[in-house]
């Protein structure tokens, strides 16, 4: 059975049966037809993927590996806020009539910022700590910027990596930890899509600094679930996992630039059917 899934049906049971309802809250989030989208919710959710024993990706549905990997190359390797440089849709929503999302993630990731070595912004500070200070406890990046926050049509909300770099006793090539802090997030849209990016991100980042990839620690705020996908939800976790698939990365690939979603692909991926049309509240 797939490690993800396991971790998935026990979080989704933990909301569903010990959250709280935001019903008859003032919420910000509107269904199409303008109801209020109310949610079930938990605070504080931590979840660890072990990437060294396998890829986190479920298998109860489909995540689209190649597609998630390319929103999160648009941020941190484009360093772009235009859906236009985006190959899917998912952002169209939040899109001005350029494309434009504002100053949200990849701008972010692109501003250059003064320290002692000189300029970087916060992609290139990354590898430059993990390359030369690797054990250094401040290897971080931060989307959340208060002074942007009126520019940016949507606030981050996985907002800061932190890195850390351990080495086991006997030596021998470094492992490259990380966590991921997330202020909120739609459990059932976008819990697996984000886990998926970020694990693709520890792996691409291992292996251009010569590491290997470790932990993945995902830690969301306030994790929930909408009214309208309980039962899309409760369908879903009582569903028979599969085994993990296999992760493959292009081995040729030692430049963060050069990677493409092409360089990402997975060996028996086997899952439980699609789930179609889920409602998206905005």
């Amino acid at each position: 059975m797939s490690l993800a899934d396991q971790i998935f049906i026990n979080m989704c049971r933990d909301i569903l049966e010990n959250g709280t309802s935001t019903e008859g809250e003032e919420v910000r989030p509107r269904w199409p037809d303008g109801e209020p989208a109310y949610t079930i919710k938990k605070f504080g959710v931590v979840n660890r993927y072990d990437l060294s024993r396998e890829f986190p990706i479920l298998t109860l549905r489909r995540t689209a590996l190649k597609s998630a990997t390319d929103e999160m190359l648009w941020i941190w390797q484009r360093k772009s806020s235009n859906v236009k440089d985006l190959h899917s849709h998912i952002w169209d929503a939040w899109a001005d009539g350029e494309g434009s999302i504002g100053k949200a993630y990849g701008y972010q990731m692109g501003v250059k910022h003064q320290y002692r070595e000189g300029w970087m912004d916060q992609v290139d500070r990354v590898i430059y700590d993990l390359k030369n200070n690797p054990f250094s406890r401040r290897i971080m990046t931060n989307l959340y910027v208060h002074q942007d926050l009126h520019a940016m049509n949507l606030y981050p909300c996985a907002y800061s990596m932190t890195f850390n770099v351990t080495q086991k006793k006997s030596g021998g090539r470094l492992t490259l930890n990380a966590i991921l802090n997330q202020r909120s997030q739609d459990v059932l849209t976008a819990n697996n899509w984000n886990v998926v990016q970020y694990a693709v991100l520890v792996h691409m980042l291992a292996q251009v600094c010569d590491m290997d990839a470790g932990e993945l620690v995902h830690v969301i705020a306030d994790a929930h679930i909408y009214d309208r996908h309980i039962p899309i939800v409760r369908e879903l976790i009582g569903r028979t996992p599969r085994e993990a698939p296999l992760f493959r990365l292009n081995p040729e690939v030692k430049d963060f630039y050069a990677f493409t979603p092409q360089d990402v692909s997975l060996e028996n991926y086997v899952t439980g059917p699609q789930v179609e049309k889920i409602p998206v509240a905005i």
